[in-house]
């Protein structure tokens, strides 16, 4: 199982969801925990516009966090400025990782035709919020002989109700 902790490449800093999935987000005036990430938002475009937070003791609500409202994406914790920068998620997302409309275990195939394997991740440019790259499972087993695969593309997905379509430029 191979969870790539930012990559760095000529984009600058890019991050897999699995690693932001359950942390923190402070607000940086007052250093308080305002709750946790839960999902990403993702556009029909394959643009991550925002992250899900859940906020609360006893009863948790979800709540839409920018993506340009995050001050920076720590190895601990997300940064952001104040606590209204939360929205109450009123509409559910076009699409989410996990939740409702959810991508994860949906078939990547690629422009040309070929069956890639179901998503279970994705990479994306913390800055721009785009998806570069696609962490994807054949299965169980193929995991544990083979490894995970990672796919790179630099240009949006095609989300359908069936399937990703991505460009592939390596495998």
């Amino acid at each position: 199982m191979t969870k790539t902790i930012n990559v760095h490449r000529r984009w600058g800093t890019l991050r897999t969801f699995g690693l932001l999935k359950g942390q923190p987000v402070f607000e940086s005036k007052t250093g308080s925990k305002i709750g946790e990430v839960t999902d990403l938002c993702i556009s029909n475009d394959g643009i991550v516009k925002g992250l899900l937070v859940k906020k609360g003791v006893f009863f948790k609500r979800s709540y839409f966090l920018d993506i340009q409202d995050v001050l920076s994406f720590g190895w601990d914790g997300v940064m952001i400025e104040e606590n209204e920068s939360l929205e109450r998620l009123k509409t559910n997302p076009e699409y989410t990782l996990f939740h409702q409309h959810s991508l994860n275990g949906k078939m990547l195939i690629s422009n040309s035709g070929e069956s890639l394997g179901l998503l279970e991740d994705v990479y994306f440019h913390e800055e721009l919020g785009t998806i570069v790259g696609y962490e994807i499972t054949d299965g169980f087993f193929s995991d544990i002989t083979e490894g995970k695969q990672i796919i790179q593309s630099e240009k949006p997905p095609a989300i359908g109700k069936d399937a990703i379509i991505v460009d592939v430029n390596h495998t």
